[in-house]
């Protein structure tokens, strides 16, 4: 485990106690550095409590990176293709950093291809300590190794992991020192005269587990100050009542350094004498601070950040009621141990014995802080097949002794930090023993440093070549730094970026730098324009199956280049043979073409035409070979059938033709045409053809008369129709005349009424 020496120390305050037992190293208060260190305390629960109250698309194109260095801090699988002549017109320079797939089907050859590395290098590796208590050579601390290896060299690009093995192997008979920090306000004064005695049955102990074991001891009070303690003369001389004879409080005090000797441990321990303070929490966490590094830092994150780094681990021993509490505390300090300590200490010996057997068996793994960007992982492979990951890959637990167990330590770096090297520690806690981790960054690819600085390549010496690509001076730009950034948006310029006759900058597919295209970047990054006006692309070709160029080629400028044994504008026509090869080795059988990888036969009208004559001769003794039928038709067998149905149908083994022709009588007749292994030709022809019946007269003649009667018919109703809807209207028309009309009712002025009226003068209405 660790390599410094472990101490005890005990001390005791009130009745509510607690107590500590730390594994680590007390440089200001020890002679010794190597050995496994132990702190006892018991001390006041109340101290506790006031602490508490304070307490993946492609990374690589879209890295759009300038230079090699900047492409291979994009991703570990990215590439700089160095070929000066691998961008086509129109490209970035950033098309240079590429998946390395991508660069190789790209043209770029692998010896093009900058793609540094990741390593590892061990530099120290002693192996760990086979050692057997009392039968073993006698040796110094500083010459165990628990942990391998112990110093090496790791060289990291971003995003690639550099895993490596650490082992770690309990050591027998390591060296043990116990200080025991022991409160020595009034309460404790029962337990004081129980440790009184402890020195000697401790150390016989003790030696049960290691040969090599001392033992310290140290007390401690409270803060010498109000309202810890009452400073007046008297008190301070005497803090106990009358009848008590108490030493002056104080803080702490060193009573004895470490020592092999119980004998004066116990001596002196019997000099001490119990002092007395004001309040209950009792000194207990500046004490153990200053046990740990001689200062007083009282907080339970300083006491956590300086027992890690002295190496300390700490055994709390505490009564039963405070249990709950401590277990809390616990949890907050790594490597530490909770114990029942009874009312009086009588079993502070047991406890110590058993804590100390609980953290010995237990590994935990830290590290010291990382640089920024760099992460670390942990697995552990534990006794009886126990494996952890994550949080749990820092730890193995029951870890007997001479056990050895492994974890894998794998450390990434995702950017490059502003220094090209770091060193990081990994140790167990509790142990000076710790493993030396140098971090070296690839940040920077092989090829800059033969750059040429003011190379002619790029444009009067306007910029470094490296890398096959020039990086421009400041104030540069353009692919071989041709322009100055005051040119760059110049209007003048754009004009060499337009096609002939057409009005479109880069054809709408880029921008004009430097009277040059630099196509734009689209969101899918395997879709690249290129070109000198970008007015190419690599994925507007033929499709087949939805595959660009049928997955059969590469599209260039919008045309597919198909593979070897492809052809078509999509690719997608095979002109490999081996599909239409027969059994008998002929392709097609003989009677057809391989094409795109399928056979194309003989159409059947083909094979009906070649027979018809012949079949017309020799089934019906007519057609153009009537007289040299027998010369010339005799190369096959016929047969005769009665219908169409008796014909033969196809599914059987030789190769079957159906046909239907026209005789020279406008018959249709029908045959079948096959061949079959041995070459022999048979056809079966209908007896009888299929000839058109002559039109029959009268139907059609009296269909004609009936055409014109009924359209004669449908022509007089039309126009009686017609005559009808114009009567009405005119009847109407004078309907409306009629009501309009208006008569002058004038008299004849020589016109006199025969009619005379004479009135009766004396008629009175009667």
């Amino acid at each position: 485990m660790g390599t410094e020496p472990g101490r005890i120390f005990q001390g005791s305050s009130s009745r509510r106690r607690g107590g500590a037992n730390k594994v680590g190293g007390n440089r200001a208060c020890s002679g010794r550095t190597m050995h496994l260190q132990l702190i006892f305390w018991i001390g006041l629960i109340s101290s506790v409590c006031c602490v508490f109250g304070q307490a993946d698309e492609n990374r690589c194109l879209k890295a759009n990176a300038k230079s090699c260095g900047e492409c291979i801090q994009a991703g570990p699988n990215c590439g700089w293709c160095t070929n000066s002549t691998f961008l086509q017109e129109g490209m970035p320079t950033s098309a240079r950093c590429d998946d390395l797939e991508a660069l190789k089907k790209k043209g770029c050859h692998p010896n093009d291809i900058e793609n540094p590395r990741g390593s590892k290098d061990i530099k120290k590796n002693k192996n760990v300590t086979n050692r057997s208590k009392g039968t073993a050579e006698k040796l110094q601390p500083e010459d165990i190794t628990q942990i391998q290896p112990q110093q090496l060299v790791l060289q990291l690009r971003s995003g690639e992991p550099q895993t490596f093995t650490l082992k770690f192997k309990r050591a027998e008979d390591y060296p043990i020192d116990l200080y025991y920090l022991m409160d020595l306000s009034y309460s404790m004064k029962d337990d004081l005269e129980n440790v009184k005695s402890l020195g000697t049955d401790l150390m016989n102990e003790m030696r049960r587990i290691t040969s090599d074991f001392r033992i310290g001891f140290g007390s401690f009070v409270e803060k010498t100050v109000m309202p810890y303690i009452s400073t007046t003369p008297a008190k301070l001389r005497n803090p106990c009542t009358n009848e008590q004879n108490c030493t002056s409080p104080f803080s702490y005090k060193n009573v004895l350094s470490l020592t092999d000797k119980g004998e004066v441990f116990n001596e002196l321990v019997g000099k001490q004498r119990i002092s007395g303070n004001l309040d209950s929490p009792e000194g207990g966490f500046d004490a153990i601070m200053q046990v740990a590094v001689c200062g007083d830092y009282p907080s339970i994150a300083h006491l956590v950040q300086k027992l890690s780094e002295n190496n300390i681990q700490t055994i709390f021993a505490v009564t039963e009621e405070f249990q709950p509490v401590y277990k809390e505390l616990k949890n907050l300090i790594p490597k530490s141990a909770v114990g029942t300590l009874s009312a009086n200490s009588s079993n502070v010996i047991q406890l110590i014995i058993d804590a100390y057997n609980s953290l010995s068996s237990e590994v935990i793994l830290e590290n010291s802080k990382l640089p920024e960007g760099v992460t670390i992982n942990y697995k552990s492979y534990c006794k009886n097949g126990v494996n952890g990951t994550g949080e749990n890959g820092r730890k193995c637990s029951n870890i007997s002794i001479g056990d050895e167990v492994q974890f894998e330590i794998s450390i990434t770096a995702n950017k490059c930090p502003n220094k090209n090297s770091e060193t990081i520690k990994i140790k167990p806690l509790g142990f000076t023993e710790e493993v030396e981790i140098i971090l070296q960054f690839i940040c920077e690819c092989e090829c800059q440093s033969e750059g040429i600085p003011g190379s002619p390549k790029c444009h009067d010496g306007n910029g470094t070549f490296e890398c096959g690509a020039c990086r421009c001076n400041e104030g540069r730009v353009g692919r071989h730094c041709e322009c100055s950034t005051d040119e760059v948006n110049s209007e003048d310029m754009d004009a060499y970026c337009r096609k002939e006759n057409s009005s479109e900058i880069c054809s709408n597919n880029g921008e004009c730098v430097c009277g040059q295209c630099v196509c734009r970047k689209r969101d899918n990054t395997n879709e690249i324009y290129s070109g000198k006006f970008c007015e190419c692309d690599n994925f507007n070709c033929d499709r087949s199956n939805g595959l660009i160029c049928g997955g059969n080629g590469v599209c260039k400028c919008r045309v597919c280049e198909c593979n070897p044994n492809y052809t078509g504008s999509a690719c997608d026509c095979s002109l490999d043979t081996t599909s239409c090869m027969a059994v008998n080795g002929q392709i097609c059988n003989g009677r057809g073409v391989c094409e795109c990888g399928a056979c194309m036969c003989q159409t059947c009208l083909g094979v009906c035409a070649e027979h018809k004559e012949c079949v017309q001769c020799r089934a019906f003794n007519k057609g153009e070979k009537k007289d040299t039928c027998a010369q010339e038709c005799s190369h096959f067998n016929i047969t005769k059938v009665e219908n169409r149905d008796k014909l033969p149908q196809p599914g059987q083994v030789d190769p079957l033709s159906h046909c239907k022709e026209k005789d020279v009588d406008d018959c249709w007749f029908y045959f079948t045409y096959s061949v079959n292994g041995n070459n022999e030709a048979t056809v079966h022809v209908v007896e009888t053809p299929e000839c058109p019946t002559g039109p029959d007269i009268i139907p059609i003649v009296a269909g004609v008369v009936a055409g014109i009667v009924l359209i004669g018919l449908a022509l007089l109703l039309i126009w009686k129709l017609l005559m009808i809807i114009h009567d009405r209207r005119e009847f109407a028309k004078f309907e409306k005349e009629k009501m309009n009309a208006k008569w002058d009712t004038g008299e004849n002025p020589i016109y006199k009424s025969a009619v005379t009226t004479v009135v009766n003068p004396k008629y009175e209405g009667k």
